[in-house]
């Protein structure tokens, strides 16, 4: 679905993605892993064109993304759901759900207010709560199902529990692997979990704006060291 290659971008003169290469393919999921300040937010910003690539290519099913604008980019089916959630803080839940809601943009999808509630029921308990009266894991609930509406063939995920309680944290992982059964692609940045050993596929660790090592979870396991050396602080 995905496909990353040669990618280079940053901010003024820094220059953060030295040649990104990456894929993901139809019904994957993929972890995007990697110390503070590798690229890992970066990467993501360049695919939902929030960031332009200064260099190299994206595609997504067949068509490129360099150059696209965020609108267009996400009508084609990438849905983000951001670091540091950013919901609408003075719009209720249904609210913000409603205005992402995708309104048959590529045919009636799966994914409407109904199905996100029944997924969050948390978040139906509070449809009439404005955003900045939810704790920060009922917010990323809704950052999740905010994305949803938009019914997305892949979703990206940047931080996806960081910060959230343990109880929350399970939620979320609970939700993430209701969403692998259901067969939707996922890009996720997220810290080194054992619930990842069983959700992701395949782990991607960037070090210094590459990807600097790729495999199964199983694969990682096998070799502490280089775990130690890329994703140790």
């Amino acid at each position: 679905m995905l496909e990353v290659r040669c990618l280079e971008a940053g901010y003024g003169s820094a220059k953060i993605l030295n040649g990104v290469d990456l894929d993901v393919g139809q019904g994957e999921v993929v972890a995007l892993l990697g110390r503070n300040g590798m690229g890992k937010t970066t990467t993501i910003r360049c695919l939902m064109g929030l960031l332009p690539a200064r260099r190299g290519a994206i595609s997504f099913l067949g068509q490129s993304l360099i150059g696209r604008p965020s609108h267009w980019i996400a009508g084609r089916g990438l849905g983000l759901v951001p670091e540091g959630r950013q919901i609408f803080p003075t719009l209720s839940v249904r609210e913000n759900l409603l205005a992402f809601a995708s309104r048959g943009r590529r045919g009636a999808g799966p994914w409407d207010i109904r199905a996100v509630f029944e997924l969050f029921p948390r978040l139906a308990e509070r449809a009439a709560s404005p955003g900045r009266h939810l704790s920060g894991g009922e917010q990323q609930m809704l950052a999740i199902a905010r994305a949803l509406v938009t019914n997305p063939r892949l979703l990206l995920l940047d931080e996806a529990t960081e910060g959230l309680a343990p109880l929350i944290r399970n939620e979320i992982w609970r939700c993430l692997a209701t969403l692998k059964a259901a067969g939707l692609a996922i890009l996720l940045i997220d810290k080194p979990h054992k619930a990842l050993e069983t959700l992701a596929a395949r782990h991607l660790i960037m070090e210094k704006g590459r990807i600097a090592w790729q495999g199964d979870p199983a694969a990682l396991a096998a070799q502490p060291a280089l775990r130690h050396r890329l994703l140790g602080v």
